[in-house]
């Protein structure tokens, strides 16, 4: 009966160390998680994922913001352009760069920080769903200085005749 118990523990962990050895089996980082916008600007965030296993095909199989910050909304319409499965003839390093998710800043977001966290899942095949990776990033978002710091040319016209006129008067006044 010990041995019986024993076998049973041992085929147990066994088991159930099939989706622990898969969370070892890939790498999903973004390129640049922290990026800086001005409001009315749709930022994207691209990312690197590699199956390492080329014995395992790596299913994409859908994903899920956990979190983000208002007003802040998210565009994972890159993620479905994916193609999957990674490694489908067994190459290994078989891997995807490009765009994972686009984040719109609408126009009148105050300046600060504003963070948010998305989330890979599926597994070894189309029908798995595990938790394949947890992405956290933010934005930072400052008001647009180049508006303030640079006339429009009409409003530069407008001065210098203004100027002008002026000028024009003071001439006009100290030849009388």
């Amino acid at each position: 009966m010990k041995y019986f118990l024993l076998f049973l523990l041992a085929g147990a962990s066994l088991m159930l160390s099939g989706p622990v050895a898969m969370a070892d089996s890939y790498s999903i980082t973004l390129t640049a998680p922290n990026q800086i916008a001005v409001a009315g600007d749709v930022v994207e965030f691209d990312a690197i994922i590699v199956n390492l296993d080329p014995s395992n095909d790596l299913f994409l199989n859908g994903d899920n913001v956990a979190s983000l910050d208002l007003p802040l909304t998210l565009d994972d319409t890159a993620f479905w352009n994916i193609p999957w499965p990674l490694s489908p003839a067994g190459d290994p390093g078989d891997s995807y760069t490009g765009a994972l998710f686009d984040v719109t800043v609408p126009l009148g977001t105050a300046d600060g920080t504003y963070a948010g966290d998305f989330q890979l899942l599926g597994g070894s095949s189309e029908d798995a769903y595990d938790l394949l990776g947890d992405e956290n990033f933010t934005i930072t978002v400052e008001s647009d200085q180049s508006a303030i710091l640079t006339p429009e040319p009409s409003s530069l016209v407008l001065v210098f005749t203004g100027l002008a006129g002026v000028a024009g008067a003071l001439r006009r006044r100290k030849s009388c």
